[in-house]
């Protein structure tokens, strides 16, 4: 035995409980690992859209941002008008225990800050481009952040889980058979013990009766 179990019908009603319940832990960490990998292979395949779709726009971005300043010159004075992005918020929700973030960004305003004397559609067009990257790379890191704390949750419970199946259940059922196993033996031998005593006894009585005979 791993440790020590004193074999009384009160231990054996408390460990059916553990049991019971150790068992019950199990049957839900194994639901809650099951929820948690599906979300987590949606947000993989997700993820692998949105990088895509980065990659295109920042390839769009880059070649019309290129053109424009092969048309205009250098755009730098155009780029020291364009406002530093403030507008993120990160909010979280609850999946099965794991906080997930979800990222918000601010409508994009599609209106250039800039005059269209001295530009072309080029600029307009790595303007707008990066706007989509902006938003795009603000989901991206709400799935990718999700991702990683899904595979660590979904590591954790399957640890307990594992802990639960092949440490504390058998560990119970162990101790349960052997406490079970304990008490059917004392009662084989008080029932042994109760029929010796009333043989005795019997035995007693008939020599008692032929005696006054």
């Amino acid at each position: 035995m791993a440790e020590q179990v004193f074999p009384t019908k009160g231990n054996l009603l408390a460990l059916k409980k553990s049991l019971t319940l150790a068992r019950l832990g199990f049957e839900l960490l194994d639901r809650k690992r099951n929820v948690l990998i599906r979300e987590l292979m949606t947000m993989v395949d997700e993820a692998k859209v949105l990088r895509s779709t980065i990659s295109d726009n920042y390839k769009q971005a880059y070649a019309a941002l290129q053109r424009a300043n092969i048309t205009l010159g250098l755009v730098s004075r155009v780029a020291e008008s364009i406002k530093e992005e403030n507008s993120v918020n990160v909010t979280y929700r609850s999946v099965m225990g794991c906080e997930l973030p979800t990222v918000r960004i601010g409508e994009a305003d599609l209106i250039p800050p800039y005059g269209f004397e001295n530009t072309d559609e080029n600029l307009d067009i790595a303007y707008i481009a990066f706007n989509n990257v902006k938003t795009l790379t603000a989901k991206l890191a709400q799935v990718d952040n999700s991702v990683f704390r899904l595979a660590n949750a979904i590591k954790k419970t399957q640890t307990r889980a594992n802990a639960l199946k092949n440490v504390v259940i058998p560990r119970y059922e162990e101790n349960l058979k052997y406490i079970s196993d304990s008490l059917e033996e004392k009662e084989r031998e008080e029932f042994s013990r109760q029929k010796v005593i009333k043989a005795q006894k019997e035995k007693k009585k008939y020599r008692k009766v032929n005696t006054v005979e």
